[in-house]
């Protein structure tokens, strides 16, 4: 009798162990996730819920993938990246190109490209940057769209600026050194880093101007058709995390650190844009609303303005509801 026991449980052991045990990872949803250019501490959210474990525990197998932004919004229309953190100011010429991409989920509720000039130059408005150098990457992307915004809301065209360009993004340091009066950027880079560098700034911003979208999720309409469930899956515990290292940002920095360790030999400074980074993911509308949550009016209005740039490729039926959906939020 014991021996027909011991073959019974070794034959429930095999027949149930093996039918039930490999099953959760044989059946992961595989994604592909794109983040910008090279990994940071501007992407603590997605390392925190992979290290934790929050997308396997959601039935997700995720693999990071860094790339350029507008490379990135190209695959993703593409279905070669399933979801990715794209400039709304990207997604929405490359909608206007027929690139099939839809913006899920706000992670910059407020824009982060800035004007930032020197605290004791004076310039302090966007009427008050006629007549001065302003250095830029390029005539091209977020920061050339904001600025256009920036000096049209003062009645100014870029010719009623000096414009200098540094390819390498060093007009930071140009600022710095007194080579521009101004400067673009972002919010939570070059003048956190300048102000370590006791140059303090002013920053001129569009948040009351025009509500142009900053980055967030964007997924391709054929992969938001076939993967609809887990890609609502990874934006819930992504916010999830979010939530997390607004509570304590430790755990952002700590999950970057594991990612990028040579980010540990200067700590304080990746904590100083991490912090400024949270800073950006709430606004007054995400906080009516919940996190994640996507302005449709906002959008429209920023599709209107693009609109009416030169040069501009964004046709006359291109609107918020064909560009931008909720469907994978909470």
């Amino acid at each position: 009798m014991s021996r027909r026991i011991v073959l019974l449980a070794a034959f429930l052991f095999v027949a149930f162990g093996c039918a039930t045990g490999p099953s959760p990872t044989a059946q992961r949803t595989a994604l592909t996730v794109g983040l910008g250019y090279i990994p940071s501490v501007q992407f603590a959210q997605f390392y925190r819920a992979q290290q934790q474990g929050y997308y396997r525990d959601a039935g997700l197998d995720v693999t990071f993938q860094n790339e350029i932004d507008p490379n990135l919004v190209t695959l993703i229309g593409q279905g070669a990246v399933d979801i990715g953190m794209s400039d709304g100011t990207s997604v929405i010429p490359a909608a206007g190109q027929g690139i099939p991409v839809r913006y899920a989920a706000t992670i910059y509720a407020r824009f982060p490209n800035v004007v930032m000039t020197g605290a004791d130059s004076g310039i302090e408005t966007a009427t008050d940057l006629a007549g001065h150098t302003v250095g830029i990457p390029g005539r091209y992307g977020s920061s050339w769209i904001m600025l256009q915004a920036l000096l049209a809301s003062a009645g100014l065209a870029p010719e009623d600026i000096a414009i200098r360009n540094y390819p390498e993004f060093g007009q930071g340091v140009a600022l710095r050194l007194g080579e521009v009066d101004a400067a673009t950027g972002f919010r939570n880079n070059e003048p956190v880093q300048l102000a370590r560098e006791s140059f303090p700034t002013n920053l001129l911003t569009i948040d009351e101007i025009t509500p142009l979208p900053g980055p967030g999720l964007t997924v391709g309409e054929s992969t938001l058709a076939s993967k609809r469930e887990a890609l609502r899956a990874f934006v819930a515990v992504t916010l999830r995390a979010m939530d997390e290292i607004e509570a304590n940002p430790e755990l952002g920095l700590d999950a970057a650190i594991a990612v990028v360790p040579e980010l540990a030999d200067q700590r304080d400074a990746q904590r100083a844009i991490l912090d400024a980074t949270i800073a950006m993911w709430a606004s007054p509308y995400t906080a009516e609303h919940g996190r994640g949550a996507v302005d449709p009016q906002a959008w429209q209005a920023s599709i209107e303005f693009m609109r009416g740039l030169p040069d501009s490729n964004i046709p006359a039926d291109l609107t918020a509801a064909k560009l931008v959906t909720e469907e994978l939020l909470p």
